[in-house]
């Protein structure tokens, strides 16, 4: 089993278990606190675990300049992702050096004190340019220009307790743990699987060919923390894990969750990432095909190229003492009933399936057939569950204001749904642009409800399924004019449904 990065790991819960009481009482009379956010409680929590080790605090302003121009921190050390606590200007101002800040989870929930280091303003587009290839498209630098703090806070960390987390607590293993029940089974050879997808027979496949080839057994590593916008939900996907680590040969294989906030760094997090796997015992490490790219912009340019994770990593593979696996695509050869890579295929005179990803989430959105040779019936269950086709999912119809029979036509529309029936409930939704009441309306889609909204109200274009009835551009169903009669318009919203594939009669 390799050595953590950095030769020693970094596991603060254990370092400050014998002084928790004392970081507690100061705690509860700390006269400066911060509420992390999401990624900085996912960033926290492998820092406190040895996850990221060496680190043992967030970065302060050398090493965070080291490793946006050098991906190394001051010491030498590969270390490719700032890690850093991102602060707007008054909390900023209302702290100096050596203070000491109670970081809290939800607002309420003392995790660690963080001891002040330095206080200093990024250059943004310097670290969007060096780290992330600078496309104003990429969603780590949308991050860094629309939501990450103006200032940056760097210091070392004490540990008063490890994030708390509600679901899956078994699955939850910190690196110490895995050490631990890796040298217990005499796993000596482990090959980490890094996804933020489901899995399927394909994936099953190459994990056990990678075993195979080098003797090892596997780590399936799925992230649950933060991943790339309009990814699959996690309570889904461990799921599916959980479904797919029994067609594993017993003893060959385990689950393990990882709590990681992905920047969708492509090269830069692809070595990242094996650091982390090294940090939790993983001696070798599956590097894919556009390793943790977020796909092309708006243009259609990939942001990054295909194997750029594969060679970058390689090129570090001295230093880090993991050894990288590429991903080597698999596909099904029907006439044979097995999987074989791609590459060693005579794609002349071979017959081959597969189904790519925007097709799967077709036959899920369209109800289309899954076929068992791509996945298991388990598995297409729980994706079915989570992932309904279009007669099944809820829908709100939002009646712009100034409509002449707005609530005629809420109570119309209603009686129509009604009769149709489809197994959805209905709810017309009066409001007064109560935030806390249309804050819900997402809810009540994902639950397939049919709502009928009388009165627009801000970013309903936005939301999934949300369709505007109006005169105004932004609205989806066209009116001739706002005195248009209820019964057209009723007419007008039934068809675009089912155009829409809402409704199949």
């Amino acid at each position: 089993m390799p050595a953590p990065h950095g030769g020693v790991l970094q596991d603060l819960i254990a370092r400050d278990a014998s002084i928790r009481e004392q970081l507690l009482k100061e705690a509860a009379g700390a006269a400066q606190t911060w509420s992390l956010t999401a990624r900085q409680i996912c960033d926290l929590e492998l820092i406190l675990n040895g996850g990221f080790s060496p680190l043992s605090g967030f970065l302060n302003q050398g090493d965070y300049d080291s490793v946006v121009k050098n991906s190394r921190l001051q010491n030498g050390l590969v270390w490719t992702m700032p890690i850093t606590l991102d602060v707007d200007a008054k909390f900023a101002k209302q702290i100096k050096r050596d203070d000491r800040v109670v970081l809290l989870q939800d607002g309420e929930i003392p995790v660690a004190i963080l001891t002040v280091g330095d206080i200093y303003k990024p250059d943004k587009a310097v670290e969007a340019k060096e780290v992330f290839r600078g496309d104003p498209e990429h969603p780590a630098v949308k991050y860094l220009n629309e939501i990450a703090g103006e200032y940056y806070v760097g210091g070392e960390l004490q540990a008063i307790q490890l994030p708390i987390h509600y679901d899956y607590p078994g699955l939850r293993k910190t690196p110490a743990q895995l050490r631990l029940e890796f040298e217990s089974k005499q796993w000596d050879r482990i090959v980490a699987f890094q996804t933020r997808n489901p899995m399927h027979r394909a994936h099953r496949e190459l994990t056990v060919r990678a075993a195979r080839e080098h003797n090892a057994k596997v780590l399936i590593h799925p992230v649950v923390g933060l991943t790339k916008p309009g990814d699959i939900d996690h309570h889904t996907r461990v799921r599916v894990y959980q479904e797919i680590i029994k067609r594993y040969p017993n003893g060959m294989a385990q689950l393990s969750l990882l709590p990681l906030a992905m920047r969708m760094g492509g090269d830069r997090e692809a070595v990242w990432h094996a650091i982390i796997r090294k940090n939790y015992g993983a001696t070798h490490f599956i590097v894919g095909r556009d390793h943790a790219g977020p796909g092309k912009n708006s243009q259609g340019v990939d942001f990054y190229g295909p194997y750029d994770a594969q060679e970058l990593v390689e090129s570090y593979k001295n230093e880090l003492d993991i050894e990288v696996v590429p991903f080597r695509m698999v596909t099904y050869l029907p006439d044979e009933d097995r999987y074989a890579p791609i590459d060693q295929i005579d794609l002349s005179t071979t017959k081959t399936l597969n189904i790519s990803g925007t097709e799967l989430r077709r036959r899920l959105r369209d109800g289309g057939d899954i076929p068992d040779w791509f996945s298991y019936p388990e598995v297409v269950r729980i994706l079915r569950e989570s992932n309904p086709p279009r007669p099944k999912q809820g829908f709100a119809i939002v009646l712009e204001k100034g409509l002449a029979h707005n609530s005629q036509l809420a109570i119309a529309l209603l009686s129509t749904f009604l009769q149709f029936g489809g197994g959805r409930h209905y709810k017309v939704l009066e409001h007064q642009n109560d935030s806390k009441v249309l804050e819900l309306v997402p809810d009540f889609i994902r639950g397939g409800t049919g709502l009928i909204i009388p009165g627009e109200y801000i970013g309903s274009t936005k939301v999934v399924n949300s369709f505007q009835v109006g005169v105004s551009g932004d609205a989806a169903i066209k009116l001739e004019d706002k005195n248009e009669s209820v019964l057209h318009i009723v007419q007008k919203v039934v068809l675009f449904l089912e155009d829409n594939g809402f409704y199949q009669f």
